[in-house]
Parts: C-alpha cells; structure tokens; sequence
C-alpha cells in the first residue's frame, strides 16, 4: 500500500487488459487475471518460465512469424529503452490440457520498458490484446457477397496495418545492420595498440544515450621513448558517423604529432594547424598528457578541455588547470599554446574524461567539477576499473547521457 492508499498490486490483479511483467532475461515475472484468461493458463502455470517456452511456436504453422517478431519487438526494447507497438499479427497458443495442439490467436501487442535507479531495463511490461474474433470477421467474403463501407474500411486498416508491420521490421533491421556497422567502425579507431601494455589503466567509452553507438570522443595511450608515455582525450563537436570520422583523423594526428614531438603543447600546436584544414574539426576540444615515469612528472597541456584530475591515495585531488587554452581553430592566428607539469606519487591516479561526464544542461560547470571529485575522493581506494565504474554509477551516466563520454582511470 502506498501513501496514496492505492494497492497497485491489486490494480494489476485485476486490470482487465491483459498484462505480464518479463525481466530482461524474458522470464515471466508475474501475469494478471486477464492475462490467464485470455491464454487459458494459471499463474503457476506461467510464472518463472522463459517467455517463448511458455508460449512456443505453433509447429503446424511453416509461415507462423509470431515468436520471430515478438522476440525482436522486445530485444528492441531492452536496447532502446523505449516502448514499442507492434502491429497485430498472428501468434497461435498451445490449447490448456491437449498437448500439441493449438488455437489461432491474433493479437496486437505494446512492450514498455521500466528503467530501475541505474537508467537499464528492469522490467519489460507486455499489454497483449486479442484481436482474434475482429481479425477473423474481416476475412474475405464468399464470392459474390459484397461488403459494406464499414467493413470495407476496416479491412482497409487491417492491410495497412499489416503493411505497416511489415515496413517497421524492415526498419528495425536496417537501424541493427547500420549499428554493427558503427560499432565496428568505432572500435576500429579507439583502438589503442600501446593500451594492453598500462595493466593499471581503465578506459570507457559511452555514446549519447539514443545514439548509434559512435561520437567524436576518443581516448590515446602511446608509449613513448626514456620511460615516458603519452594520454590524451578529445571531444569533437557532435555526433554521429561524421563526427566519428573527424575523431579518427584528430585522434590518428595527435598520436603521431606527441610521438614526432615528445611534449603535450608542441604536439596540440602541430594538432590545431592541421585541424584548420579538416572539415568539422573547429572547436574540438583536447587534453594531452605526458608521463615521465622515471621523473614521476606529469606535464600536460589542454584545448579547451575540462580537466583531468590527479587522485591522490587519501582521496584529496588536484586540477591540471594551469595550462588551459581555447579549443582547436578558435583563435585567428595560432600561438605556441602553454604548458604546465606536477610531480605524482607512486599509486596516485590520473583520470582524464569528456564533458559529458561532469556538464549538465543549466548547471554551472564548478558544480560538475565537484560532484566528480567528491567522487573520486570517495572511492580513491577502488582499482581503476572498480573506480571507472563508481564513477559513471555515482554521476548517474552508467547508461550514458545526453553527451557523449570518454573516460580514462590510469593508476600511476
């Protein structure tokens, strides 16, 4: 009972839709009475069973598509997060107590996702309404019998509902093929050779939640002669496979500028000539670091970037804000741009990030600053990777955000 004094649960019960509650892994959580009613089966019947167990495909039906395309309307779901409506269409069910054998039923179904406190699917909610004794009267009629302009709208609806359905499956596997396509291409070029060899580093990368699973964000390790190795992270303004494209080239551009000129300014002056002649690159934004283990110094310079902090083991950190400069192309004539270094301690942690981690539409970018040290603070004691992920939890960004983020934890 709530404080309301309304028992959702005996709503539930007793909705006259037929409703049941899947988890993400497609078990079925819980039915309500209408839902019983309209399969012919129990609440013990059903509950804890695999949803597609509980109601397989009907094996005398060779063209029966049901299974098929409730499978992909709720993988749709867990993937989108948002609700989807299904076309009707037939979906047969085993008939209670005579194994084998089933009934036609048509059904026109909504799947709606519900978030829990981390932003992922909890739960998938299946309104299931049977439409059979409609979708049976709207057969053809025998030949030489005419139909009304009632009846004939209706089956207007009906064949462009199914067009429709037809068109929306189509879709959903156009946007699946064009996905693996920029995961593909976006793994390609975050690919970091020099990575696997910093065992104590932690790196994260999560698009802008309803996006194609590519960004201009992008993060670098690259070993570097006389024990010293370069990090850096970027933003590109945007989203999208054409910002991904730009990211590859700033990204592939710096690598090679912070290897030919071994310090974080010179390599962002070389960067920024380059940008000027690249379509898309004006206002990127990039940290660039250089550790010198031996030395145990860190020098670094930044394009406008938010940033990166040095965690020290009794959770107090420091900001490397001291040589802070405007984004790439923002100035007319290009400046040699300034440079700043700090000493580090033996497991210490630098973390380096995307705006996206800390900004938030209206708020003041101090209040994102301190929200992620408190953070860090909190958990200094965390491996990188329990650390990356504490992070992204307590910022509330596990599932991603409304910008896109790159996220680096390097323990030093």
């Amino acid at each position: 009972m709530t404080r309301s004094g309304i028992d959702y649960q005996a709503l539930f019960a007793v909705t006259p839709s037929p409703y049941m509650v899947l988890g993400p892994d497609l078990v079925i959580a819980d039915v309500n009475e209408a839902a019983c009613r309209v399969t012919g089966r129990t609440r013990e019947d059903l509950l804890g069973q695999y949803l597609f167990d509980a109601f397989p495909e009907n094996p005398a039906d060779p063209g029966a598509e049901g299974v098929r395309n409730l499978h992909a309307s709720l993988q749709w779901v867990l993937r989108s997060k948002e609700p989807d409506t299904m076309a009707p269409q037939k979906y047969d069910i085993p008939v209670a107590d005579q194994p084998g054998v089933f009934e036609e039923r048509w059904w026109s179904a909504i799947n709606t996702p519900v978030l829990g406190p981390d932003g992922q699917v909890m739960w998938i909610i299946h309104r299931g309404e049977d439409v059979t004794a409609f979708i049976l009267s709207q057969r053809p009629p025998r030949e030489g019998t005419a139909l009304s302009d009632a009846e004939a709208m209706e089956v207007e609806l009906y064949a462009r509902a199914r067009e429709l359905r037809r068109v929306n499956e189509e879709l959903r596997q156009a946007h699946a093929r064009e996905r693996q396509v920029a995961v593909t291409l976006q793994e390609a070029m975050l690919h970091s050779p020099h990575l696997a060899r910093h065992r104590d580093t932690a790196v994260r990368y999560l698009p802008a939640a309803g996006s194609l699973n590519v960004c201009g964000d992008w993060y670098e390790v690259v070993d570097l002669p006389e024990n010293r190795f370069a990090v850096s992270v970027g933003d590109v303004v945007g989203h999208g496979l054409e910002a991904a494209a730009v990211m590859g080239m700033l990204r592939s551009a710096l690598s090679a500028s912070v290897r030919a000129v071994g310090e974080p300014a010179g390599a962002l002056d070389v960067l920024g000539l380059y940008a000027r002649y690249v379509e898309g690159a004006m206002a990127t934004t990039v940290v660039q670091a250089v550790v010198d283990t031996r030395a145990r110094r860190i020098t670094y310079s930044s394009a406008g970037h938010p940033p990166p902090v040095l965690l020290h083991q009794d959770g107090t950190g420091e900001l490397l804000d001291q040589a802070t400069d405007p984004p790439l192309g923002a100035r007319p004539e290009p400046l040699p741009r300034p440079q700043a270094d700090l000493p580090y301690t033996p497991g210490d942690t630098l973390v380096l990030y995307t705006d996206g981690l800390i900004e938030r539409r209206g708020e003041d970018i101090d209040a994102g600053l301190q929200r992620l040290t408190n953070a860090l603070a909190r958990h200094a004691r965390h491996s990188p990777e329990r650390l990356a992920d504490a992070l992204l939890a307590q910022l509330g960004v596990s599932s991603g955000a409304r910008d896109d983020i790159a996220l680096v934890v390097l323990r030093l």
